[in-house]
């Protein structure tokens, strides 16, 4: 069964942690190392696979901003937040022009797996779109299962 984009805001009970603003790619690096830095600072525990749920943001943080900074209109934001239990990642370009869709809807050459990423290393993908903002987002849990 496909995985559903959901179309609704992260989850309103989240608290915000931190917030990063990229202006182009050049800046993904620093959004990595400071992300992590800010994950460390949480209480996190390894996943049920063993792999740190840390690494899964990381890579899904520099999809969706690349796709942002690819695809959306600068600034791209990324925001960590959190909830009781799961962190969220929320990313927001400037671009209300474009819905996201999925790889599965495009030409195979035209992109967009990192959406499809996400999905697959995420609780659950959603979107919405504010005043002046397109956002996505993935919930991951804080504590491995």
């Amino acid at each position: 069964m496909d995985q559903q984009l959901v179309t609704s805001p992260p989850p309103p009970d989240a608290t915000e942690l931190h917030v990063w603003i990229l202006n182009n790619s050049t800046e993904l690096k620093h959004l990595r190392a400071a992300l992590r830095e800010a994950l460390t600072r949480q209480e996190l525990t390894m996943d049920e696979h063993g792999s740190e749920i840390a690494d899964c943001m990381v890579l899904v943080a520099t999809e969706l901003a690349t796709n942002a900074i690819k695809h959306g209109r600068p600034p791209t934001e990324i925001r960590l937040m959190r909830t009781e239990e799961r962190f969220i990642l929320d990313v927001a370009d400037r671009d209300l022009s474009k819905i996201p869709e999925l790889a599965h809807t495009r030409p195979i050459d035209a992109g967009g797996r990192g959406l499809k990423l996400a999905m697959d290393m995420s609780l659950q993908v959603g979107w919405y779109a504010g005043p002046t903002t397109k956002h996505i987002w993935a919930a991951f849990a804080r504590r491995g299962s």
